[in-house]
């Protein structure tokens, strides 16, 4: 797909497809050799890659540059909030790219965070005793999340497993501790509202009843299409008005291979690891100036259903401060906060190691209603 431009000036947004096809699968056994495919973004500069990794991405940017232009002549931007049957048939096309993308095996990581973004542990029971005589302290849970989405039916459904802690390779053998199987598209799933992206990245907002939302945000890592994060806020709503963090779920993922319905367990063979007692993100990271270029969704009585694509294109200025920000580990952080209007904003991001972020939020009226969700690639202005 073509590049995302990050300038004061001009923006760019990715059509539907913001990275390269995955290569065929293989055994989570041998991820040594398992090619990532990464699709270098042509404002990004995140270093040299071999030439036979150069050759495969010439060849993938021009073939995503004509899809650039084949999007152009299907997605009118200025559409009409009641052209409902455009919006239809542009978001069917992206999502057809979306299911394609999103579906598969994908293991990992995962951990509980305080609304102050500090990691909880584990409960003592499900530790190993040899970990509890070691006094060593467990946060992470391993993690499976197996993914299916149908491209030519707008249906996700995938599980979210824990994985009971192990002793060195044991991990081959876990046993499954909890099972969270979720379900976006038909009658009473409990989701409210579900924004997508060809790339794989999504928001879904799902209500959990007693005043209790969920907001899950899956970004995908522009530099490695089979790398992602999901960072799910748990949020309190009062008296219909006032939202308030309860806590913070972090998972990081890999891609391993094609839908199996968790049948392969990458095991040992994991390219990660537990990662919430490592040391949190920074303030002068997120601290300053950052333009780009986001996509967004737009949620209200003229919208048809919950399900919006990605779309639109617009420059993005921001200045943040380390202020309401939770800063977490692996480059991540977010945020809930009351907006100048008397609504609310969600917002999360990561940040890659050269100043650049995917960053996504949430527009809440001061009613609580969903009015607005919102992708983004960033880049941090140079400080003077």
């Amino acid at each position: 797909m073509a590049a995302f431009s990050v300038t004061t000036t001009t923006s760019s947004y990715p059509p539907p497809s913001l990275h390269q096809p995955r290569p065929s699968p293989i055994s989570s056994s041998s991820s040594s050799t398992h090619f990532q495919g990464s699709l270098l973004l042509q404002n990004w500069n995140f270093g040299r890659f071999p030439s036979w990794r150069t050759k495969r991405t010439t060849l993938i940017c021009a073939v995503n540059q004509d899809a650039k232009q084949a999007v152009k002549d299907t997605v009118q931007l200025d559409l009409p909030k009641e052209d409902s049957k455009q919006v239809h048939d542009n978001g069917m096309e992206v999502w057809s790219q979306f299911a394609k993308r999103v579906s598969g095996e994908w293991d990992g990581f995962g951990a509980d965070f305080s609304n102050e973004g500090k990691p909880v542990e584990l409960p003592e029971t499900v530790v190993p005793e040899a970990y509890r005589e070691w006094e060593v302290k467990v946060f992470d849970w391993q993690t499976q999340c197996p993914t299916l989405a149908e491209p030519g039916d707008r249906v996700l459904e995938y599980k979210s497993i824990q994985l009971l802690p192990t002793v060195g390779c044991e991990a081959d053998a876990a046993t499954r501790y909890s099972i969270d199987e979720r379900k976006v598209g038909g009658a009473d799933t409990g989701i409210t509202a579900f924004a997508y992206q060809s790339s794989g990245s999504y928001v879904a907002l799902w209500d959990k009843k007693d005043g209790l939302l969920e907001l899950e945000y899956c970004l995908i890592s522009p530099q490695d299409c089979e790398s992602r994060v999901r960072i799910i806020q748990h949020i309190n709503v009062s008296d219909n008005t006032k939202m308030v963090l309860q806590s913070i779920r972090v998972f990081c993922e890999q891609w391993y291979g094609p839908f199996r319905n968790g049948d392969q367990l990458g095991g040992c063979a994991i390219r990660d690891s537990a990662f919430a007692a490592t040391a949190p993100l920074t303030a002068s990271e997120v601290t300053g100036v950052w333009q780009g270029s986001k996509a967004i969704a737009t949620f209200d009585d003229s919208n048809t259903g919950s399900f919006r694509p990605l779309l639109d294109d617009q420059v993005l200025n921001s200045v943040r401060d380390g202020d309401n920000n939770m800063l977490l580990p692996k480059k991540l952080w977010c945020s809930l906060r009351e907006s100048n209007d008397g609504g609310t904003l969600s917002e999360v991001g990561w940040i890659s190691d050269h100043g650049r972020a995917i960053t996504s939020s949430c527009i809440f009226s001061s009613t609580a209603k969903l009015k607005e969700i919102s992708l983004a690639l960033e880049t941090k202005a140079e400080e003077i």
